[in-house]
């Protein structure tokens, strides 16, 4: 008996090690899934060619190394619509203006169309420049499809890019139509952890793929890193490819120049109005980023209803309002 004693203490020391190795792995890997919460939360990541990561995969390392920064998010809310879409701007102003400022984010919403043709539009919207400041007129021909995309995006650095001030003069350009509805708190949130640099994030197309490297992001509502609006006004390549479905070629020039390695598909934080029901449709729910299809009033009210826009409302003997 006294002669196995030695190895008797030797097993129990062995044991401990190996639990306390135990213990320092299933730390690590907590701390990892703590890291990852919103991004998983809000949709799924690709770095490069790398397989799809769906909801429950784990994301690589590189991820939040590449991302962080102390700097607060900048990001310009391009909604590009017509010149004499008065009412609709009006509305996305109580849309937008009433949603609180995201905690550690700077959102800038602009509307933007092409050259105004009536005189009754060159009054008023001077007007609205006047008292909002949240107008950009590119000179182009008014189209949705005819390459207007394109004008918007390569303008962009010589607009915005201005001595003594940051640069990029926003990390993320999201480009949105006015029927979609962004949920800016979310939105800003489910970028916190995404890298600064070839990023291309959206509602991948086809509805039914979760892949992001699939075909493109539905032109909904489609953001990309400052990097690459800079690479589309220098690149030959959009400039090739003016004409077709406007989010579809926008896929098109980043698949031939071989940009967008990030990708990020927020499916199904972003979706179509619950009805009619499709393969793009979901149910609102309250991790939304992005409602599309909100065309008409009913669709706006109900959605807005669903989100409690109003609570913030303050009692005042000034109204009353069941």
């Amino acid at each position: 008996m006294k002669a196995a004693m030695p190895n008797d203490r030797q097993l129990i020391i062995l044991a401990s090690i190996f639990f306390i190795l135990f213990l320092c792995i299933l730390a690590s890997t907590k701390v990892k899934e703590i890291r990852f919460e919103s991004l998983l939360k809000y949709g799924g990541f690709a770095l490069s060619k790398a397989p799809f990561h769906s909801h429950n995969s784990s994301l690589p390392n590189s991820l939040g190394e590449n991302s962080s920064s102390s700097d607060n998010i900048r990001i310009l809310l391009a909604i590009l619509t017509l010149p004499d879409q008065y009412d609709r701007r009006h509305f996305l102003r109580l849309i937008y203006g009433t949603q609180k400022s995201p905690v550690g984010a700077k959102v800038e919403v602009k509307f933007v169309f092409c050259n105004l043709t009536t005189k009754d539009q060159k009054y008023l919207v001077a007007l609205e420049i006047m008292r909002y400041d949240d107008i950009m007129i590119l000179n182009c021909k008014e189209n949705m499809n005819e390459g207007k995309t394109y004008t918007f995006f390569s303008s962009l650095p010589e607009m915005l890019n201005e001595e003594n001030k940051p640069y990029p003069p926003y990390h993320y350009v999201l480009k949105s139509d006015d029927d979609t509805y962004f949920r800016l708190a979310n939105l800003v949130e489910s970028l916190r952890v995404l890298p600064r640099e070839d990023l291309y994030y959206g509602f991948v197309i086809p509805c039914e793929s979760m892949d992001p490297f699939n075909q493109y992001m539905s032109g909904m509502g489609y953001l990309v890193s400052w990097d690459i609006v800079e690479w589309i006004r220098v690149s030959d390549i959009p400039k090739s490819r003016l004409e077709g479905p406007e989010d579809m070629v926008f896929g098109e020039w980043l698949r031939d120049g071989h940009r967008a390695k990030n990708r990020f598909n927020a499916k199904w934080s972003m979706y179509d109005f619950p009805e009619p029901a499709t393969q793009c449709t979901h149910e609102l729910w309250p991790d939304t980023v992005a409602v599309h299809q909100l065309k008409y009033l009913d669709r706006w009210f109900r959605t807005l209803d669903y989100f409690n826009v109003t609570k913030a409302l303050k009692p005042s003997k000034l109204y009353h309002i069941p």
